[in-house]
């Protein structure tokens, strides 16, 4: 028998309250006041999330953010930079011991997956997963520049970027499904020593990612992608999906954590 999670999908938020979100949903599935919990979002304004380990100085380029009005928040996940702009974001917090994504990160990442694929065979796309990292050569700060173990790549292009942690027991996956990409924005904000290695970058990238857009030879209705991908990941991982919304503790914390953390230089910084 399948079993029930949780499912809710949040209106457009900041990047720092999407991030303190999926730590308020994290705390509240530790504490055992939630099930599991499978949320759809999205962002406004555009952000750019940077990796737990990534150097923000090093990597972002923040007056060019500043100027495209786009938001810089670091993420409790690891990984390199991804800019979340025309994407539906999945976030994925169970107890690490469920039996649906029990064992090693990289089992755990194989599970997801499968829900990721068959969201995108709903779609009429056919991926496959990487068994392998494919980090080789040159590369930049940004996520889609080379898959990682059981990422969804079509046609060998990376589409789907992904990264997790566990804490509390839980573990919190949470990755951009790309709709339409706009790779100038993106490579307008990460730092190079000279705009020669940045438009070599840029070029090199643009044959290592894609989007549904380019996929599906037209940008696909929001609603039709979060449709294709709650049934993915209803099969994928053999649950039930409950339509919920957060609890107002999870607000009240998600608002807390946002001002006193997501939002402070202290943490986008490391101070």
């Amino acid at each position: 028998m399948a079993e029930t999670w949780r499912f809710i999908e949040t209106e457009p938020l900041d990047a720092f309250t999407n991030m303190a979100v999926d730590e308020a949903v994290l705390e509240s599935v530790a504490a055992g006041e939630c099930p599991p919990t499978i949320r759809f979002y999205r962002w406004n304004p555009p952000g750019i999330t940077i990796g737990y380990f990534q150097k923000i100085n090093k990597e972002i380029d923040i007056d060019a953010c500043r100027k495209n009005g786009v938001d810089v928040v670091r993420r409790l996940t690891g990984g390199r930079a991804v800019l979340h702009q025309h994407e539906l974001t999945y976030s994925v917090i169970v107890p690490e011991n469920n039996p649906r994504v029990a064992g090693t990160v990289l089992q755990s990442y194989l599970a997801i997956s499968r829900g990721l694929l068959a969201g995108l065979k709903n779609l009429g796309v056919e991926g496959q997963l990487v068994e392998g990292t494919s980090v080789k050569g040159q590369s930049t700060a940004a996520c889609f520049d080379a898959p990682s173990w059981y990422e969804l790549v079509v046609s060998g292009r990376k589409l789907v970027g992904s990264a997790q942690t566990r804490k509390m027991g839980v573990l919190l996956q949470h990755g951009s499904i790309i709709i339409d990409a706009d790779n100038d924005l993106l490579f307008s904000i990460l730092k190079f020593s000279s705009e020669k290695v940045r438009n070599a970058a840029r070029q090199r990238f643009s044959q290592k990612a894609t989007c549904l857009a380019a996929e599906m030879a037209e940008k696909p209705d929001f609603y039709k992608v979060v449709n294709a991908f709650k049934s993915g990941f209803a099969a994928g991982l053999d649950v039930e999906l409950c339509d919920g919304e957060l609890t107002e503790k999870e607000k009240s914390r998600a608002l807390e954590l946002a001002d006193k953390k997501y939002s402070t230089d202290q943490w986008n910084y490391k101070r």
